[in-house]
Parts: structure tokens; C-alpha cells; sequence
């Protein structure tokens, strides 16, 4: 059995996180591959290595004062190394680190310094191979990701070797400069690595239990998921729920490899599960509730709207030409509304306005503005009666007033509106009915 473990910056933000790293990836032999990030906060007043990098090669590309920052980045990594009493010299390292900081070799290069040591440390601290991602992880020359000449690099390079630590967050363009993906990137190089190596399992290792049903600031000890589908990541992804970056998945479900979300801090949580699909029956009726604020609708009601072809094109093509990408468009026989972000919308909303006017001249047109959506995730909402009728019955006990409504039709969520004021309130009374009054 082979596994792909990436580890986030707070796994690895001092020597003791790195020591029950350690135990967690020598705990399985089936652990061969290890993506580590940088050194995360230690504590809520500490910083993130990447941002102190960052700020050390701003203040050298532009002549300012960076000693004391550089200085900062050595001390953190020399307090990891002598907690894990291995013996490793990053002296050379940093004095390379510095000449191109100072010959300007780009942000993305200072960035990546911060995944490349702590992978050397790692390394060291397994002993395991170390395989610099500049090596094996390819963008082209616009800095666009190279998958096929990526996985087809990597999978020979990784043949023939038992164990590594492969940095996880940037790779290299055709001439060798160093380009990373967005931040949150290493996700992304442990799905690379993993579908590079055909591997069994891709554990994601953080500091959480896996996906929460909720979002913890809004609900109190939320439950965790124990089993999701990509589909259903996807849709709470997209409104808002964050653990895992959004384009780890691509990779990885492509080769029918699953992804187990785990906490370093407590490795006997079983975490969640990411499959593309499932006969596990889900614990309760809904996977997932999640939502953002700031939408604004936008309702045109005209006469035989229905009948006159083109008319929903000729609106969103008014949208279109002003840049502005619509989340949901709910509509019935003489009625069109389009919900788009409040902040895209402010600048061109006269402009719209005029313009649909001018396109479809329609009888009447009203704007709401500060609303929320809220979306109600979950493959076991197609099996279950009335579950629309829950969700509403459990919101109007809780006095919010449905401003909107909207299902897919793969049954998979419930799309609902709500003035920005009743969001969290929304968000409640969904979840004590479908998860308080079910456990």
C-alpha cells in the first residue's frame, strides 16, 4: 500500500509539532511520500514563515533593511533543528537564499525557501530522499501548471525510490525560475504526487478533523463528516467551506484516489473521507451547510417573458459585458431575477440597469441588495421526502424570511436566500433540524 501525507504549516510550526509528525508517518510503513508547507504561526501573536519571507525579500530587492527578518527565518529554523537534535547545516542554504534575494529572483522564489527548507529538515529528520519540486514539478513559460509533463517526470523519478520528501507549493518554469501555485498550493502537490505514484490514499494532515458540517464560528462544536463526495466538496467549496484548496482535488479524482482530511494534533480522529463515490449511507439526511454574504438580486418581471425566445440570454449577456459573473438566476413565467456579488454589481448597477432596459424592456425591474445564500449539501436529500419542507418549516420557527429558493437537479443542494441579518440565524436553524434533532 502507498500513501501520499502532506502536512500544513501549523503540523510542522516547531519541533514538537515535527516530532508527532514523526510518529504519525513512522506509525504506517505505507506513508512513503511526504509533502510538507512551512513553518505555520505557533501561536496566535507568532508569524508564518512564508509572510516573514516575503517581507525579507521586499526589504532586500528594494535596498531597504533585511538582516534582522533574515536573521528571524534562520532562528526559526535552527530552533526546529536543534529540537530534533538532527544534524543539518543550512548555513549555505541561507547564503544562496540571500544572493538571489538580493539579485531580485522574484517573490515566488522567496516564497517557495519556506517549503524547500523545512522539506531538507524533514528529510533529514526521516531520512528520507529529499526531491527539490523544482526538479519534477512543471509550468510552462505563462506560468500555467504542465500536468502532462509533470506526471509523466515525476512518476519516472519516483520509481524507483522507496520514501521522499517532495516540498509541496511551487515548482519551475522551462528555464528554471521558480513559480508556486496560490497559497494554500501544497494541497495541490500532494494530489500531484499522489496520482504521479498511483498511491492508495491521499492523507491531507491539518489542524482539524476533517470537514465540519458547519462552520465553527456560527456553530458550536459542529459534527465532523465522516464520508463526502467530491460533488458535494465542491458545492460547499464553492459557498465558502475551506479546508482543503479547491484545486487538490482535480488530480486526485481523475485517478479514483480518495482523500482522508486528519488532525496532527489528534491522529486517532478518523477525520473525513473524499470519494467519488459512495454506498456508505450518510449519517444524517444533509452532508453540509455553508454560505457568503453580500449578494444583491435582481428581479425583471415582463408578460409572456416565456414565450419570447432569447430573453435570459440577452440579459446575461448586459451582465456579461460589464464583467459580472451571476451565482443564481430563479425564474418563473413572467419573472427573472439574477443574483450576482453586491460588490461586482455597485460600480455598473445604473449601467445594467439601463442596459437591460434597452435589451429586453421589461414591465417592471426591482433591486434588493445585502443578501445572503446559504446552500444545503447533501446525496441523501434525493432519497428523503420533504426535506424542502423541513429546511423552511425549521427557518420560519426561527422567524427568517426566505427571500429566494433554488434546487439543482441532481437533488445534491438547496440553494436559499436571506437578508444578510439572518444568515447566522439561517445557518442554526438548519442545522438543529437536520443534525441536533437527528443525532
Amino acid at each position: 500500500m502507498k500513501k501520499v501525507v502532506k502536512f500544513g504549516g501549523s503540523s510542522l510550526a516547531s519541533a514538537k509539532q515535527f516530532k508527532k509528525v514523526g510518529e504519525i508517518i513512522r506509525g504506517e510503513k505505507s506513508r512513503r511520500f511526504v509533502v510538507p508547507s512551512a513553518p505555520g504561526k505557533r501561536n496566535d501573536k507568532d508569524e508564518k514563515v512564508t509572510d516573514l519571507l516575503y517581507q525579507c525579500y521586499d526589504g532586500a530587492a528594494d535596498g531597504k533593511s533585511y538582516k534582522k527578518i533574515l536573521e528571524k527565518i534562520k532562528e526559526r529554523y535552527m530552533e526546529i533543528i536543534d529540537g530534533l537534535d538532527i544534524n543539518l547545516n543550512l548555513d549555505h542554504e541561507f547564503v544562496t537564499i540571500e544572493e538571489n534575494f538580493l539579485k531580485k529572483a522574484g517573490r515566488d522564489y522567496a516564497a517557495s525557501r519556506g517549503e524547500y527548507l523545512n522539506g531538507m529538515v524533514m528529510a533529514e529528520y526521516l531520512g528520507y530522499e529529499f526531491i527539490d519540486a523544482a526538479e519534477v514539478i512543471f509550468f510552462d513559460a505563462d506560468g500555467n501548471f504542465n500536468a502532462e509533463l509533470t506526471n509523466k517526470e515525476l512518476s519516472e523519478r519516483l520509481e524507483h525510490v522507496e520514501r521522499a520528501v517532495i516540498p509541496g507549493f511551487y515548482g519551475a518554469k522551462e528555464d528554471g525560475t521558480i513559480k508556486t501555485f496560490s497559497r494554500g498550493g501544497s494541497d495541490i502537490t500532494g494530489s500531484i504526487v499522489a496520482k504521479a505514484i498511483h498511491a492508495d490514499m491521499y492523507e491531507n494532515w491539518t489542524d482539524v478533523s476533517g470537514f465540519l458540517v458547519a462552520d465553527p464560528r456560527i456553530i458550536k462544536n459542529p459534527e465532523v463528516i465522516e464520508t463526502i463526495t467530491y460533488r458535494e466538496l465542491r458545492e460547499l467549496a464553492y459557498m465558502g467551506a475551506s479546508v482543503l484548496h479547491e484545486d487538490a482535488i482535480f488530480p486526485v479524482r481523475k485517478e479514483g484516489i480518495p482523500i482522508n482530511i486528519r488532525n496532527t494534533n489528534k491522529p486517532d480522529d478518523k477525520g473525513t473521507l473524499i470519494v467519488e463515490s459512495t454506498c456508505r449511507k450518510p449519517h444524517y439526511t444533509i452532508t453540509g451547510i455553508a454560505g457568503k454574504k453580500g449578494f444583491c438580486s435582481i428581479n425583471i418581471e415582463k408578460a409572456m417573458m416565456n414565450a419570447e425566445v432569447g430573453f435570459g440570454r440577452k440579459v446575461l449577456e448586459v451582465f456579461e459585458k460589464y464583467g459580472i459573473s451571476f451565482e443564481h438566476m430563479p425564474s418563473g413565467i413572467d419573472t427573472m431575477t439574477v443574483f450576482v456579488h453586491q460588490s461586482e454589481f455597485e460600480d455598473y448597477e445604473q449601467s445594467v440597469i439601463a442596459g437591460i432596459h434597452r435589451a429586453v424592456e421589461p414591465d417592471f425591474l426591482e433591486m434588493e441588495s445585502d443578501l445572503a445564500l446559504v446552500a444545503v449539501v447533501g446525496r441523501g436529500m434525493k432519497a428523503t421526502r420533504g426535506t424542502a419542507g423541513r429546511i423552511f418549516s425549521a427557518l420560519a420557527h426561527s422567524r427568517v424570511n426566505v427571500k429566494m429558493i433554488d434546487q439543482g437537479s441532481s437533488e445534491l443542494n438547496i440553494i436559499i436566500g436571506v437578508k444578510n441579518a439572518d444568515f447566522e440565524e439561517a445557518i442554526k436553524a438548519i442545522y438543529d433540524i437536520f443534525i441536533t434533532t437527528e443525532v
